[in-house]
């Protein structure tokens, strides 16, 4: 089971390159020591645990705990890892949603407006994949 925390798990599935999961996490940002990232009121938590190498949607859908409060999951996966804009996948925790399990990937620099909106219940998830560009991957909103 993956960890029962209230924070926004980031998860790593991939363990091809470590230079490239430390730029994943510092284009995240970096957790103060009570699990804060600088400038961002929400918890973030990264779990490196090589038992979860290159384990499937379907297998973390399963690792997810009773009782899991965050609204989502943010993977760290070999597209992450291989591509230079680092898009994470983002998985919908949200049991109330039709679409439970749904993904699409967003720049590192984006978690922190998909987090706040989300866990405030400001936007739902379908807003963010629904904005996602052509590739699937949500780059910000248009002006």
């Amino acid at each position: 089971m993956l960890p029962a925390t209230e924070a926004m798990l980031v998860l790593r599935t991939d363990f091809s390159d470590q230079d490239a999961w430390e730029a994943v996490r510092a284009a995240i940002g970096e957790p103060d020591e009570d699990g804060f990232l600088e400038d961002y009121d929400h918890l973030v938590e990264f779990l490196g645990d090589a038992s979860y190498r290159d384990v499937s949607l379907e297998q973390i859908l399963a690792l997810i705990p009773d009782g899991y409060r965050h609204p989502i999951l943010v993977v760290v996966d070999k597209t992450t890892i291989t591509s230079v804009e680092m898009p994470v996948v983002l998985v919908d925790l949200n049991e109330l949603n039709e679409e439970y399990g749904r993904t699409f990937r967003a720049l590192p620099g984006e978690l922190p407006l998909i987090e706040v909106n989300l866990s405030i219940g400001n936007m739902d998830f379908f807003e963010f994949a629904d904005s996602a560009d052509d590739d699937g991957v949500f780059r910000g909103f248009s002006d």
